[in-house]
């Protein structure tokens, strides 16, 4: 069994490089929830295209760390965590990085005012939810401080529930106050891309929940 942990040993360096870039798409995730923020408490439309072209640039960031998880995934035999799990916690994060960059992308593409409380709400739990998401998984290297992991998974468990709610609530409030039938559908499509990033970061949690279960 000594011999087979030093074995074990001479890998582990190796494989430590899958939790660096899991943090690092992490931490991207963080300043792209938190630029939307800004995006969407922004009044001026050159303003918000300069964001917008903040928020792509680190899409593009994150879309090179996911190529290199990918990358790493082909050259490794050992690996941290199953396979499977690596590749869907890899495409789990990258969908909520494209889906926050479809938010941004489509409020100055279709001119909408983004001073609109479901966008806004939206855009605070997306925010919260890029932070939890951070926190868990900057705890998976070394799995010792499990109650930040489960808790950081409650509470996008919690976001995800509460971007339901609101999604349903705005578009209740949509239908209900907004005369112009192209402005419904322009913001309605908006609230609906809002609410996929929720779901893409419970997905994420799930697969970290997987994780830990298995390995902690």
């Amino acid at each position: 069994m000594a011999g087979l942990n030093s074995i074990l040993k001479i890998f582990l360096p190796k494989d430590r490089v899958f939790f660096q870039l899991f943090e690092n798409v992490s931490d991207v995730l963080v300043k792209m929830g938190g630029k939307l923020k800004e995006i969407v408490n922004e009044p001026d439309f050159e303003i918000r295209a300069k964001l917008i072209k903040e928020v792509e640039d680190l899409e593009h960031v994150n879309d090179e760390y996911t190529h290199q998880i990918f990358t790493e995934l082909g050259k490794n035999f050992i690996t941290p965590f199953d396979r499977e799990d690596i590749h869907y916690l890899a495409t789990s994060l990258d969908d909520i990085a494209d889906y926050i960059y479809a938010s941004a992308k489509k409020i100055n593409f279709y001119r909408v005012d983004p001073n609109d409380i479901g966008i806004q709400k939206m855009a605070d739990l997306i925010a919260i939810g890029c932070v939890q998401v951070h926190k868990a998984i900057t705890e998976l290297r070394n799995m010792k401080n499990m109650r930040q992991i489960t808790d950081a998974l409650v509470a996008i468990n919690s976001i995800e529930n509460q971007g339901d709610d609101i999604f349903d609530m705005s578009i209740e409030r949509l239908f209900a106050t907004e005369p112009d039938a192209k402005e419904v559908i322009k913001k309605r499509e908006i609230y609906q891309v809002m609410e996929i990033v929720t779901d893409k970061c419970e997905d994420a949690a799930n697969v970290i929940e997987s994780i830990i279960v298995k390995y902690a």
